[in-house]
């Protein structure tokens, strides 16, 4: 059996909408997904908006490129990152990219770099308009990121601080619900039931910024399993001990009985009391 071709992915930074504190996290997020062969961060480095940046390239290996503003209140890295993108699209030394930014600018150059083949992931604030998040195939908030690499500095029992609680950026809504009982519509079986794995899978290609994250879980399971009035979870063993294979079904309601058919009935019952009773003399 073939093992399946690492991603190798170039990654490319846009330093005025992304804040260097958030570097670390987000190239370990970013290793998930493909190795990062190609980093590079676009900014005007004179300026000192750009001063926190110096250490933290340092540790992740990360190219800085010098692009001069000509023009005061224009983002100058947004053509200087374009050009660069599509010189490593015809290089064919990737196969995938991660665009990090808030800005709406990259949305056709992400869907220019998907028609090309290329697996696109994209990494900015909850603020990125959404023509830009639908433009790649994966998009991760930035403040997710945030939060966990938060928790995971900090060491609680060592600092006798208390654990900071998750905050969940978005709340499960209609919206949401539908997204993933459609999804499971799609993928389930005669008895219903569909394979979880393929479930996020299709929910990701539908919504690219679906994440559980974002509702205060780390997987698709936990976040499932909270919500019971919905959703059946039914986990199988395998011929590993310690894998299981998880399915899900949506829960039926409990049928209600038409409202015409129950006043019928009740009707009808009247009528039959009434014609019991004696005649009054």
């Amino acid at each position: 059996m073939e093992k399946q071709q690492e991603l190798k992915m170039a990654v490319l930074i846009d330093a005025e909408n992304v804040p260097y504190h958030n570097v670390k996290a987000m190239m370990e997020e970013i290793t998930k997904y493909g190795v990062p062969t190609t980093k590079r961060i676009y900014g005007d480095w004179t300026r000192n908006v750009t001063s926190g940046w110096k250490s933290v390239l340092l540790e992740n290996a990360i190219t800085p490129v010098q692009q001069y503003s000509y023009t005061s209140g224009k983002n100058s890295s947004d053509s200087a990152m374009i050009i660069d993108a599509m010189d490593i699209l015809y290089s064919g030394k990737v196969n995938g990219f991660c665009i990090v930014s808030s800005d709406s600018d990259f949305t056709r150059l992400a869907i220019r770099l998907r028609e090309s083949g290329m697996k696109v992931i994209g990494i900015g604030e909850k603020k990125t308009p959404n023509p830009f998040i639908v433009a790649c195939d994966k998009f991760i908030f930035l403040e997710i990121l945030r939060q966990e690499y938060s928790e995971s500095e900090g060491d609680d029992e060592k600092s006798g601080k208390k654990p900071v609680e998750k905050k969940s950026l978005q709340t499960v809504d209609k919206d949401t619900l539908k997204l993933i009982s459609d999804s499971i519509n799609d993928l389930a079986d005669e008895d219903g039931w569909a394979y979880l794995g393929d479930v996020g899978n299709l929910v990701n290609k539908k919504r690219p910024e679906f994440d559980p994250r974002n509702y205060g879980f780390m997987k698709l399971t936990p976040m499932l399993k909270s919500l019971v009035r919905y959703f059946e979870i039914d986990e199988r063993k395998t011929d590993k001990a310690n894998i299981k294979r998880v399915f899900v079904k949506i829960k039926k309601s409990p049928a209600k009985a038409p409202v015409k058919a129950t006043r019928q009935r009740k009707s009808t019952a009247r009528k039959a009391t009434q014609s019991a009773k004696p005649p009054v003399k």
